[in-house]
């Protein structure tokens, strides 16, 4: 009878393992993609300010300004099992002179598809076209976004909204 319970507990065991297995091999493409997009691991701003660097080459849009302030840890509404990772964010405040509004979207759709943030809030202003015969922006934008990382559960002890 012992030997049984042994083989039963040892059965389950193995069951289990092969469960966690499935799961390893089901989940680790999307945590590779998560963490080359940089979602996981530690903040890597060099990255954020290249990508909106070569966006704004590539699609030759007007001069950015942004500021990033220090990392906090967000709290979450609902709690979400992260198991050894806390969901931290560094706010940015952008500022881009625009020419067309679709400048706007068209460069947040190219920085989505670089790494991961939540935008938080976006004003567009009109602007004054005049500029002595040369190309002026129209419209100027404003915003507030998140840069979002997943990273070990030691983060700061801020907490951003």
């Amino acid at each position: 009878m012992q030997a049984q319970q042994l083989r039963g507990v040892a059965f389950d065991q193995l069951s289990h393992v092969e469960n966690e297995k499935l799961e390893i091999r089901s989940y680790q493409p999307q945590f590779i993609e998560l963490r080359n997009k940089g979602l996981i691991g530690e903040e890597n701003r060099l990255e954020w300010i290249d990508a909106i660097r070569h966006i704004q080459e590539g699609r030759k849009l007007l001069p950015i300004t942004y500021e990033i302030d220090a990392q906090q840890g967000v709290r979450l509404e609902a709690r979400m099992p992260l198991g050894d990772y806390r969901l931290r964010a560094s706010r940015m405040s952008l500022h881009m002179d625009l020419l067309h509004e679709m400048d706007l979207f068209n460069f947040l759709d190219d920085l989505k598809r670089r790494s991961y943030y939540a935008l938080q809030d976006c004003s567009l202003k009109r602007t004054s076209a005049v500029q002595n015969g040369a190309i002026a922006p129209t419209l100027a934008a404003d915003c507030t976004l998140y840069w979002l990382t997943l990273g070990a559960a030691a983060a700061p002890a801020g907490a951003a909204k």
